[in-house]
């Protein structure tokens, strides 16, 4: 139990931050500073009100904030979202748009559980919602996970998926993106030799490491420098008396932000610096763009130390998906079982955490598909977080998404998806 010392440590620490900003704030703001010609006092409260929001966020999880959709008979249509398969470690959710006909496209959103929560995802699910009815998975944080329900690890993962795609039926097209791609393909390939009645029409991969050799980065060297004893030593650590999932071994969210943080230190320190600036002069907004890309970035959650330490022993070093020789409950998962599932693979040029080629392997590994049904697209000047939720996703993934999805079943393609884009093979 010695990393339960280390964890409320951190928790602490954290929280002490937060408390030293609300005071700043608040000591800062009272009138009586205004009689003073010096700006001190404003760039204290400036100083006080971002390093009490950064602190705060680290340990709420974001709401979806999705309370509308416009629908093509031109009207606001309210959205729910409800809970579809509520389970231990992750739930199937659904973005419901109440009052509107039903989609024919169905679409399962896999989210990664990489750190930050499904919300990462937002305007992924918003870009799609106006066409499509969507289901994601939302990962639930570990340290709010009882020991007493168990273990997670990537096979665990990968049965979900497999109970989550059986649940939504054989009409759904599936979208993994970054993290879960090599698992969503083990699950579907699961699926094929399980159950191939109950496998989804079309599988769209972005951005994953399916095989992290195949072009390494930053992310792929340091998973084949350190070795799993560094890992669990570094890395893990019991979760603290405050929470649910008190004593459960977790890679803690705080550590992995500060890893997050280390990458781009020089841009988010200036990021943080003109954003006390702004607030000094009174510009900043409850919602500007600082204050909405950083209330979703800083908020993290804990990893089962199980799932973190196998992902990066069989994903990443021993690159099981990558040769086909990935288990799960002692059966081989056989990717080349695949023989009606459509595969798409999408990935950016400019990605510097799963770089072009990585991605795209999964279609050699589909030794069972025909080449009609394989698809990819590579696209130009995207970074990571561009090929699912930014200017290149918006403008020219997404049709092509779309338009991949119509061409691998029943729905026609709309006159705006055929112009919007063309597949790419």
């Amino acid at each position: 139990m010695k990393y339960l010392v280390t964890y409320d440590l951190m928790e602490s620490a954290r929280n002490t931050n937060e408390w030293l900003g609300a005071t700043a704030k608040a000591m800062a703001s009272y009138p009586v500073t205004g009689m003073v010609p010096n700006p001190f006092f404003k760039v204290l409260a400036g100083w006080g009100e971002v390093t009490e929001r950064t602190f705060a966020r680290m340990v709420t999880k974001p709401d979806w904030g999705i309370r509308s959709v416009v629908a093509e008979d031109g009207r606001d249509h309210l959205v729910e979202t409800e809970i579809v398969v509520a389970r231990p470690f992750g739930d199937l959710i659904r973005f419901n748009v109440l009052g509107r006909p039903k989609k024919r496209r169905k679409v399962l959103l896999v989210a990664p559980m990489s750190g930050h929560y499904a919300t990462l995802l937002r305007s992924t699910v918003l870009s799609l919602l106006p066409d499509c009815e969507v289901y994601i998975t939302d990962w639930h944080n570990a340290r709010d996970i009882p020991v007493s329900q168990g273990k997670f690890d990537v096979e665990d993962y990968t049965l979900y998926l497999v109970d989550f795609m059986k649940v939504m039926g054989p009409e759904t097209h599936v979208i993994a993106v970054c993290q879960p791609a090599p698992l969503t393909l083990a699950a579907t390939a699961y699926l094929a030799a399980e159950e191939p009645d109950a496998q989804p029409r079309s599988l769209t991969l972005i951005g994953g490491p399916i095989d992290p050799d195949a072009t390494p980065t930053e992310v792929t060297d340091f998973g084949n420098r350190v070795t799993m004893g560094q890992l669990e030593q570094t890395m893990l650590q019991r979760v603290g008396f405050k929470y649910a999932g008190v004593g459960r071994m977790v890679y803690p969210g705080l550590l992995q932000l500060a890893s997050f943080m280390s990458m781009n230190a020089e841009r988010h320190s200036k990021a943080f610096t003109d954003q006390v600036v702004r607030a000094a002069k009174g510009e900043a907004a409850d919602h500007d763009a600082h204050n909405r890309f950083y209330d979703e970035y800083l908020a993290v959650m804990d990893m089962t130390a199980e799932f973190y330490l196998s992902t990066v022993e069989r994903i990443f070093k021993n690159r099981e998906i990558a040769k086909n020789e990935f288990v799960v409950n002692g059966v081989h998962v056989d990717i080349g079982k695949i023989t009606t599932v459509a595969v798409k693979t999408v990935e950016g040029m400019d990605d510097d955490i799963s770089a072009p080629g990585q991605c795209v392997a999964a279609l050699d590994l589909c030794t069972g598909l025909p080449q009609s049904k394989k698809a990819s697209h590579l696209e130009p000047g995207a970074g990571h977080y561009g090929i699912f939720a930014g200017r290149s996703w918006r403008n020219n993934i997404r049709p092509l998404v779309l338009e991949f999805i119509d061409a691998n079943s029943d729905v026609a393609p709309t006159a705006a998806n055929k112009n919007a884009g063309r597949a790419a093979s």
